[in-house]
């Protein structure tokens, strides 16, 4: 009776102690391929002080572009240091009359930390934000291109946004969708 009860403990102890793939850490070796589970693992010996210094999000972004916003991510494929650790962050810059687009994350949870503004800068100044997110690599879906951005037929567009025929075809031309 005793040699089961002490087989299946030992069983367990050796099982959980393995010397297994766990690192503390998992730099994304950016020259394989992304899978499903996220970028493979740099081997630790040539993992660099370097994978973990990221001076991206400091620099100011262009927010000369038709939405006036800049986001400059600190992202697996950009930071590799984050990609084990299911984080990463992302700087956020709104000029004046600048918009954040309705859009939504694949997954992932976002906190905002906003040095002053809202989705919209009715403001006199710059607007900047830190985000962070509880993904290394997390993706965004816009909806104004999701909806006009495509090749779908203006009228289904039409019939689902509730906007006249019109608006959606101005909105597909600024955005690259064809009627």
């Amino acid at each position: 009776m005793f040699l089961p009860i002490l087989f299946t403990i030992s069983l367990l102890f050796f099982s959980s102690s393995t010397h297994a793939s766990v690192f503390d850490f998992c730099v994304a070796d950016l020259s394989l391929p992304i899978g499903p589970a996220g970028y493979s693992c740099k081997k630790p010996a040539k993992v660099t002080v370097d994978d973990f210094v990221y001076h991206t999000v400091g620099i100011p972004g262009n927010t000369s572009n038709f939405i006036k916003a800049a986001v400059t991510p600190a992202f697996a494929p950009t930071f590799s240091g984050v990609n084990g650790l299911g984080i990463s962050i992302a700087r956020l810059e709104l000029a004046v009359d600048g918009v954040v687009p309705i859009h939504t994350h694949l997954g992932p949870q976002k906190l905002f930390m906003w040095w002053k503004a809202q989705y919209f800068n009715c403001g006199k100044t710059l607007a900047k934000a830190i985000l962070s997110f509880n993904s290394p690599n997390p993706r965004v879906q816009l909806l104004p291109f999701a909806l006009f951005a495509n090749n779908l037929p203006s009228e289904i567009v039409e019939k689902t946004t509730f906007l006249d025929d019109s608006r959606v075809k101005k909105l597909k031309r600024v955005l690259g969708g064809t009627d």
